[in-house]
Order: structure tokens, then sequence, then C-alpha cells
């Protein structure tokens, strides 16, 4: 019988007492022991770099992230569709807008149209379509009679409901085999790069002036 195995158990244990005797983050026990494994491992893992295609010719990392991205969308679409395909939604952003209509409570065109990430002439193509159906309800704003507040209705609560299946197996498959903890990193990153690029959408910046201004603000 051989106990390469055993061995390398005892070793990682007289590393790990070696460690915890100079630093006390981990308690002397088999808990603070996993959690010590877990952790190098994890940073071993983190400091590895992946390859990509196209790496050896000299391709970005940003290169690659923005393709990936764009990927991911267009995967995602594709469930999408398929999750709406037969029903009476005309596409993903109608029952995005009343899934946000229904998390978050009534709120104004623009306010909608922005938590969407929407250009204002597309996002309200997609609110004109939901009051046409009658899946959205509008009416004047408390605090600006300028604006109107939009609210799910009735109607619209049981179209969506009666899609729900459909569609909360398609952003389980979006997802695909990453485990719990590799889904918690991957929202901890997105949402890193969410708070970023959040900061320069609402200040509306121009598309002739976009790029220019968000590269001049990193560098100064």
């Amino acid at each position: 019988m051989k106990y390469d195995i055993l061995k390398n158990v005892v070793n990682l244990l007289e590393e790990f007492e070696a460690n915890i005797s100079q630093d006390r983050t981990y308690p002397n026990d088999i808990e603070g022991f996993k959690r010590w494994i877990v952790d190098n491992y994890k940073d071993e893992e983190r400091n590895k770099e992946p390859n990509w295609e196209g790496k050896e010719k000299g391709r970005s990392a940003e290169s690659v992230i923005n393709t990936l991205i764009v990927h991911m969308n267009r995967y995602a679409k594709s469930y999408s569709k398929s999750a709406i395909f037969g029903s009476e939604f005309s596409t993903q952003e109608d029952f995005i807008y009343l899934i946000n209509l229904k998390a978050f409570g009534e709120m104004t065109k623009m306010e909608l149209i922005k938590r969407n990430v929407h250009e204002k002439p597309a996002g309200m193509q997609v609110i004109n379509r939901l009051i046409a159906q009658g899946w959205v309800n509008q009416t004047d704003s408390d605090t600006d009679k300028r604006s109107k507040v939009l609210k799910i209705s009735n109607k619209g609560m049981q179209i969506l409901e009666r899609q729900m299946d459909k569609i909360r197996k398609a952003t389980e498959i979006v997802t695909g085999d990453l485990t719990h903890n590799e889904k918690m990193d991957l929202i901890r990153l997105l949402n890193k790069l969410n708070d970023f690029h959040q900061q320069i959408y609402d200040k509306n910046i121009d598309p002739e002036y976009l790029l220019n201004d968000v590269l001049k603000d990193r560098k100064g």
C-alpha cells in the first residue's frame, strides 16, 4: 500500500501549523485547516494566468473579455427567445421591463429605461408596446406632473407568471456548469464592472464625445 497521500496530508498539516504559529487568522482545529487549504488553493488558482485564443500573437486580455461578454449576451438572447417562443411577448425586453416593475414597484418611464440601460428611443418603444398590450398602467406622477408613473397591471402580472417557469430555466442555463462559489465570484466581478460603467452611463454623454471623455477621465 502506498502512503504518498498520507505523507502529503502530514506535510500540509506541518505547513498549516507553521503558518498559524505566525499568523492567527485561522483557528488551530480542523475547520481552520480546511479554511486554510481552500484560501491557499484559491490564491494559487487566481495567480495562474489563463490561456486564450490569439494570446501568443499578442491578443490582449481586454479584447478577450469584450468578446466573451458579447458572446454571453448573444447566448442569453437565444435562450430568452426560446423561453418566450409561442407566447405573447415580442422580445426579451418586454418581460425584463415587467420583471423590473414587479420587483421594484412603480417608477417613471425614464427610471425604468435607465434601470435597463437602454437608450430613450428604444426604451420608449418597449414601454409603449407594454402599455398597448394592457400589461402596464401609467398615471401622472404626484411629484412631477410632466412625468408618467408606470405600474405593472394585473394582466401584466398574469402574462408574466405564465411564462416565468421558462424564463427561470433560461436564466439557469445561462450560468452553465458554474459552481455556487464561482457564481458568487462572478457576481462580485460583474458588480464591480457594472458600478464602473453605471457612473459613466448616468452622465448621459453624447456618443460623439463618450470615448474621449471616458479616456480623459481615466488618465486624469
